[in-house]
């Protein structure tokens, strides 16, 4: 068989490990050309005045590519890093590698959807096939018990189903005939000034104690499994795809020594990030909607001084305040400390959950859109699965 040349485009996916584009990649003998791209539009401003990627998820980021480039210059290839559109540089790059086919895993949201489209159709032009994989659930849609369209929204509904009526696939094996196209040049990440990051945004990062990459995501995850938490903390590495979700579920399961009630509280955490990947594959840009899943379309009277106090933590609430401090700091916090501050915002500040939803898209390291905007939703009354919203909008 004539063996091909497949560009391999990281996203949100940035291990070798339990990787199923370069498992089918590799196969047959195939040359693999691994590509990453700093999609510029990716860095720019919102509506609220947020930026779509801070300071301290932008640091995570660049570790996370310098660590994939690492790993792949030890298998003796190299990481195309690029700056700019995906749907301009991908096209020029199949050319001047004679490329054969594109792979990447498929995102749900509606700008990164807009995306691939937008490759896809530039490679078309190159009559180039841009392959879909499904990388970022746990379950894949095409174990899923019913078609995405007819998917339960209310989440236990589809916990239920799912659990009793489908199963989780293995991890992928690391390929054992992995080879890269041979390239002379040599890429790295950009610094983060020319990211469009400022002096005192840089300081800030460099205090960071989150590092990025897939070799750090298996550190953490093996401190995750000697130790007795109730929350992973792993959902930085996840996001970026450092960590599969595969490799985190087998790792849970096979841990004889976890307290039941620990396992679930692990589990339910894989189950939400699923449900709202799904969710917004079948409702898509609904989720970022005001109005959200609900009849009526809630209001809100606070103003901006309120929202900038909220952002700064200069609140009236010594709790909220701390929390925000400590977003603002270091890019994380609790899953119950973000419920905490985000219903302060929503139901004493008076401000639209949107505007929240923005601010940590912003400042969250482990932000993907799914489940910031789903679980904002939920908070403000207007989330797809009614029973689970805080209160509910008639």
């Amino acid at each position: 068989m004539i063996k091909k040349t497949i560009l391999v485009w990281f996203r949100n996916d940035l291990r070798i490990s339990d990787n199923e584009m370069l498992s089918f990649a590799s196969d047959k003998g195939n040359a693999i050309l691994p590509v990453f791209i700093y999609d510029t539009r990716a860095y720019a401003e919102t509506n609220y005045g947020t930026r779509k990627t801070g300071i301290l998820r932008a640091k995570f980021i660049n570790e996370s590519v310098q660590d994939l480039q690492r790993s792949i210059r030890s298998l003796n290839g190299e990481l195309i890093i690029e700056r700019g559109l995906p749907e301009e540089i991908l096209p020029e790059l199949a050319r001047q590698y004679q490329i054969d086919e594109v792979y990447h895993h498929r995102e749900v949201a509606y700008e990164e959807t807009k995306v691939s489209a937008l490759v896809e159709e530039a490679l078309w032009k190159l009559q180039l096939n841009l392959r879909h994989f499904i990388g970022h659930t746990l379950y894949h849609k095409e174990d899923l018990p019913f078609p995405i369209k007819d998917i339960p929204d209310d989440f236990n509904t589809f916990k239920k189903k799912v659990s009793r009526e489908s199963s989780i696939r293995p991890s992928i094996k690391f390929p054992e005939n992995l080879s890269f196209l041979e390239i002379a040049d040599q890429w790295n990440v950009p610094e983060l000034k020319d990211l469009g990051y400022n002096d005192n945004e840089i300081e800030l990062a460099a205090t960071s104690g989150i590092l990025g990459g897939e070799i750090e995501a298996k550190r953490q995850l093996t401190l995750l499994l000697c130790g007795d938490v109730v929350e992973s903390r792993l959902s930085p590495w996840i996001s970026l795809g450092c960590l599969s979700v595969h490799t985190y579920y087998h790792s849970l399961v096979s841990c004889v020594d976890y307290p039941k009630a620990v396992l679930n509280k692990l589990m339910d955490e894989l189950w939400w990030h699923d449900y709202y990947r799904f969710m917004f594959k079948k409702h898509g840009n609904q989720f970022f909607k005001l109005k959200g899943f609900s009849k009526a379309e809630p209001s809100y009277s606070g103003g901006d001084d309120l929202f900038e106090s909220w952002k700064s933590g200069n609140t009236d609430n010594v709790q909220v305040n701390s929390i925000m401090e400590t977003l603002n700091k270091t890019g994380y916090i609790s899953h119950a400390e973000r419920v905490k501050v985000a219903v302060y915002l929503v139901n004493d500040l008076q401000i639209s959950w949107l505007k929240g939803a923005a601010y940590f898209e912003d400042k969250l390291i482990d932000y993907n859109p799914a489940t910031n905007y789903g679980s904002w939703a939920h908070i403000a009354g207007v989330g797809s699965s009614f029973k689970n919203n805080l209160k509910n909008i008639s």
